[in-house]
């Protein structure tokens, strides 16, 4: 195993809290197909997977259609929210991210990663709001890969990288990351600030309650390896 140390973060409910948006952009996707759109908590409980998904399982009585169409219609409201305001506004950063982010890039041999089901454009658009494009060496989106759980994101950012298994954990807010964490063979970490509630983060190795608990934790992690 190298010396390297690969930390893949989940991005919706781990780095920033986009959840404003994310309501209402469902809210116009469900506009545009006629239906009713449903509660914060069901919405919020589908973050982290692609938008295919996320729509055969919140309307599975549509049609392939109508999911298509309710897709577009929620990328295109996501881009226009995005389009009229800051990033800060939209999706801020969670108290604290970016000083763990600083830290942990600043350490030898520490790799950041991404492993998100929001689109590359809408990666690309939060990350550069927040003056965080280069901080990260593999981003993997929903463009590129099956949904979460897959561990086909994982798979990808650990080739990219070269590192084992063993050396790499994923951050995420959200039942689906820790079941992609585990179908890839790392290191499972849930947040307790996210979308998903402890009692839905049970596939987690770790949990923790703010991002300040993230260095010490990884050190725990890794003392043996």
């Amino acid at each position: 195993m190298t010396d390297l140390r690969l930390v893949i973060f989940d991005v919706d409910g781990t780095l920033v809290d986009s959840q404003a948006d994310i309501l209402a952009a469902m809210g116009v996707a469900f506009d545009a197909a006629g239906l009713v759109a449903p509660g914060r908590a069901e919405v919020l409980g589908i973050v982290g997977l692609s938008l295919p998904e996320a729509f055969a399982r919140l309307v599975p009585a549509a049609d392939a259609e109508t999911r298509a169409h309710m897709t577009a219609a929620y990328k295109g409201a996501y881009a226009d929210l995005r389009q009229r305001q800051s990033v800060d506004a939209s999706s801020p950063l969670y108290p604290g991210v970016r000083s763990v982010l600083d830290a942990l890039d600043a350490q030898p041999g520490m790799l950041l990663g991404i492993a998100t089901g929001k689109s590359r454009r809408g990666l690309r658009a939060v990350l550069e709001g927040h003056g965080l494009a280069g901080r990260f060496v593999t981003t993997q989106t929903a463009d590129d890969h099956p949904s979460k759980p897959h561990p086909a994101m994982i798979a990808a950012a650990l080739a990219e990288t070269g590192c084992d298994p063993r050396a790499a954990v994923m951050v995420g807010d959200t039942e689906y990351d820790m079941a992609m964490a585990r179908a890839a063979g790392v290191t499972a970490i849930g947040v307790g600030w996210g979308y998903h509630d402890r009692a839905r983060l049970g596939a987690a190795h770790h949990l923790i309650a703010g991002i300040d608990e993230l260095p010490p934790l990884l050190d725990l992690v890794w003392e043996d390896a």
